[in-house]
C-alpha cells in the first residue's frame, strides 16, 4: 500500500529494501537493520528471564495449616503465612459477582474450620483483594493475578481436594 501511494505521486517506486527502510525510520529506528536487532535482542531477553522465585518453604508451612479436604484449620500467627492463605480464601470467591455479607461468610464458613469469617473478610479487604461499600454490603472480588507463591499454594490445595 505505501508503494502504490508513493508511485501515485509520480515518484518511481522505491525497492524492497528501501521500503523496509522507510517503514523502519517510521517506527523509531535508524534503519531495517536496526529494527531486526532490536527485536531479535528483545526475544532473547525473553527467553533468558528467569522464573519468578517461590519462597517454598512458606508455602509449606501455609499448605500446613490445611487440611485434606482443603480447608483452613487455624489463623496462621505469621502475616506472610496469613496473606498466603487468604490468596487460597480469594480464589474461593467467585468472580465478578456482587454478594451480599452472608454468602461472604457462607463462603468462608465452608473453607475454615475456626469459625472467623469476619478476620478473613477484614483481611481480604485490607490486602484490597476485596471490596464492599461502607455499609458492609455488596462485597466483590478484585481480579488480580496472585503472587507466585500464593498461585502454587492454590495448585496445591486443588489437587488436594480433587484427590
Amino acid at each position: 500500500n505505501l508503494a502504490l501511494q508513493l508511485k501515485a505521486e509520480d515518484h518511481p517506486a522505491p525497492s524492497h529494501l528501501s521500503l523496509m527502510n522507510m517503514l523502519a525510520r517510521a517506527a523509531g529506528f535508524r534503519n531495517f537493520q536496526h529494527l531486526r536487532a532490536a527485536h531479535s535482542s528483545e526475544v532473547q531477553l525473553a527467553q533468558n528471564v528467569p522464573p519468578p522465585l517461590i519462597h517454598h518453604k512458606r508455602v509449606k508451612r501455609a499448605l500446613n495449616l490445611f487440611d485434606e479436604a482443603g480447608q483452613l484449620t487455624q489463623w496462621p500467627s505469621k502475616r506472610a503465612v496469613q496473606d498466603l492463605c487468604l490468596w487460597v480464601m480469594w480464589s474461593r470467591l467467585p468472580s465478578r459477582e456482587i454478594m451480599h455479607e452472608r454468602d461472604v461468610n457462607g463462603i468462608f464458613n465452608q473453607a475454615h474450620l475456626f469459625h472467623d469469617p469476619a478476620i478473613i473478610r477484614r483481611g481480604l479487604i485490607s490486602m484490597k483483594l476485596l471490596t464492599r461499600n461502607r455499609d458492609g454490603s455488596d462485597y466483590q472480588r478484585l481480579e488480580l493475578a496472585p503472587l507466585p507463591e500464593a498461585l502454587a499454594l492454590i495448585r496445591h490445595i486443588d489437587a488436594r481436594r480433587a484427590a
